[in-house]
């Protein structure tokens, strides 16, 4: 199939999304989690059909619910019960609607800093306490801190959720069935609610397995969302379908039919052709993709030595250490200023963020190594 990538910068920059619009023209944007590919040729072939019926009203049925069911029966041998599932306007909204069900104002939220900065602005403007259980060292869960964090969630007779972000953005973690079955475990011990983030569950590497949450036994009072949006570039069509456990489901038939109305008619269209049609194409991404994540290592070793690089599982982020780099300021503003590459900041991510910068590879080879010159640049 070729190269699933973009290369040429003056076609990328006539795109207005927020990655092409945000900086100036000579800034490279490795930020945001869009990439930089052609959408694959089902989901065009599908939207421009719809287009041409003039098929731009409400989503309806469950037609998205039962893609994403013969994509995970095919992928991960999981197949979600299509009645324990309802369409949301997209993962971040779906994750807020479902902890609207199971936790009140003032209750807390348990995450994994490192992690997707959104988790804490949507958990703030909800109104829940934080309470982190940080990555260990090897950027995998610690039991340890997810015991202690989950005590202190439920302090008081509260009720409390723990948001899972599964595979984990930023650090490109695929959990494994064993730390997923001590997170289903501790959960039950302290009676936390788990909610997973899938979104990049369709990202997962040869040598890496992706473990659906709700695929373990002992998740049946836990919920799960799922997108195409990710694999398959399509964060501008807006949807996303979330799951619950055979015990959730009384919970998931509480959320308000009005979220039903959110997603996008088209995006449902869209998501629902990727996942049945689409799989070549992300195949032949992924490949793209480890070429890539195999490249920065490579360049980095030559030109940023100091920088310590974990290649990711799953995503297709990269979290780069530069704090050896002992550079004057934030890593992400000194590879701005001084070489014009655009990066999420680390700190961003919550605690362990400091010093780091989360890297898109979704992007051609030239431009991987032109972002890594224009750093060494930077630092010199």
């Amino acid at each position: 199939m070729g190269s699933p990538f973009h290369e040429s910068l003056d076609e990328l920059r006539r795109r207005t999304s927020e990655k092409w619009r945000r900086y100036p023209s000579d800034v490279l944007p490795l930020w945001v989690a869009e990439m930089d590919v052609p959408l694959a040729e089902p989901v065009v072939r599908a939207l421009t059909e719809a287009i041409a019926l003039g098929d731009t009203g409400y989503p309806h049925g469950t037609g998205y619910a039962e893609a994403v069911a013969e994509f995970a029966t095919e992928r991960w041998g999981w197949t979600p019960e299509i009645a324990h599932t309802t369409v949301v306007p997209d993962v971040m909204m779906g994750i807020v609607e479902v902890l609207k069900l199971v936790t009140g104002p003032g209750d807390a939220v348990v995450v994994n800093p490192p992690v997707y900065p959104p988790f804490y602005q949507f958990l703030r403007s909800l109104d829940r306490r934080i309470v982190e259980a940080p990555l260990n060292v090897r950027h995998r869960l610690d039991p340890d801190a997810l015991d202690r964090a989950f005590a202190e969630a439920v302090v008081g007779g509260r009720r409390a959720a723990y948001l899972l972000c599964n595979p984990h953005n930023p650090t490109g973690t695929v959990h494994t069935r064993e730390e997923l079955t001590t997170v289903a475990e501790l959960a039950e011990r302290h009676g936390v609610r788990v909610v997973a983030d899938e979104i990049h569950a369709p990202l997962v590497y040869a040598g890496a397995t992706f473990v659906p949450y709700l695929s373990l036994p002992a998740a049946a009072n836990a919920f799960a969302l799922l997108s195409a949006s990710k694999a398959w570039n399509l964060a501008g069509l807006k949807a996303a379908v979330a799951v619950a456990g055979p015990e959730a489901a009384v919970d998931l038939a509480r959320m308000p039919p009005e979220v039903g109305d959110g997603p996008s008619h088209l995006g449902v269209i869209a998501h629902s052709a990727a996942l049945r049609l689409g799989g070549s194409w992300l195949d032949n991404l992924l490949a793209g993709l480890d070429d890539n994540r195999k490249l920065l290592g490579e360049l980095l070793a030559e030109e940023l030595p100091l920088v310590r690089y974990r290649p990711p599982d799953g995503t297709y982020l990269a979290w780069l250490d530069c704090r050896a780099l002992d550079l004057p300021a934030d890593p992400a503003e000194v590879f701005l200023a001084r070489g014009r590459v655009a990066f999420v900041p680390g700190p961003d991510f919550g605690t362990g963020g400091t010093g780091h910068v989360r890297f898109n590879l979704a992007t051609s080879p030239e431009i991987i190594t032109e972002a890594v010159r224009r750093m060494a640049t930077a630092v010199r």
